[in-house]
């Protein structure tokens, strides 16, 4: 395993002075968001998939673990936008592509369809697709994670145990999923709040990695802390950085 940052924890600098902050604070590795309002957005990957590649290689030697997209499933021109970051992720040798689920009461059997397409896009450029864990989303609850993932082949789950912690399904257990990681997303939780200091939330992070060693899960551990006025910044994501490494 390896600790690696999402660009969303700078969500707020362009995407070069992003990847410097993460570089500062001796991260190797870093997940990249795409969004239709953030760093990188599907618009400027679809116009010319070229310069994406190139922006996506200029990372301050910073390896790329992941692609996460932040868009509307639901938009008609999300397949299209699938299909072009699947392209970029196989130019940039990153095999790992988070997606959302569909929104809650989107019908099961319309998901799995969705999700069985993008996962036949991704195979052919030989990328793996997870939908992450969400509040709001049919992922939210643990068990519709397992059904979904059992009835499409090849999907799996980037866990959030935030959202398993905080939220409708707060204090469900999740253990369930772990057969079915790809990717983890980390930072500190209560049952209040989404995002807690690190070490105030209830995140078992060394369970989870034991969880995840007996799985023989050997991919990233990607965290996600965004700013907060009240709190430094920096020194949340380097407790975090340090923090994950003991434990590894």
């Amino acid at each position: 395993m390896l600790v690696s940052a999402s660009t969303d924890c700078f969500h707020q600098l362009p995407l070069t002075e992003a990847m410097s902050k993460l570089v500062d604070l001796e991260y190797s590795s870093v997940e990249i968001d795409i969004s239709d309002a953030g760093h990188f957005t599907p618009q400027e990957i679809m116009a010319s998939l070229d310069q994406a590649v190139e922006a996506c290689r200029n990372t301050n030697r910073l390896d790329v673990v992941a692609y996460n997209i932040y868009t509307d499933v639901e938009h008609k021109d999300f397949i299209e936008q699938f299909r072009a970051i699947a392209r970029l992720a196989k130019m940039t040798k990153v095999v790992q592509i988070t997606v959302p689920s569909g929104k809650l009461g989107t019908p099961f059997n319309e998901e799995v369809e969705r999700l069985r397409l993008l996962v036949a896009i991704a195979e052919e450029s030989g990328v793996r697709v997870s939908i992450r864990s969400e509040i709001g989303c049919l992922s939210e609850d643990p068990d519709t994670v397992v059904v979904l993932c059992d009835n499409v082949e090849g999907l799996g789950v980037t866990l959030d145990p935030s959202h398993y912690i905080c939220g409708p399904n707060g204090g469900k257990s999740f253990d369930k999923l772990i057969d079915y990681v790809h990717h983890v997303h980390l930072r500190d939780t209560s049952p209040e709040n989404l995002q807690v200091r690190v070490g105030q939330g209830e995140v078992e992070y060394g369970r989870l990695i034991n969880q995840l060693r007996k799985r023989r899960y050997n991919r990233a551990l990607s965290v996600r802390i965004r700013e907060d006025e009240e709190v430094d910044h920096f020194v949340e994501m380097r407790k975090m950085r340090l923090l994950l490494e003991s434990l590894l």
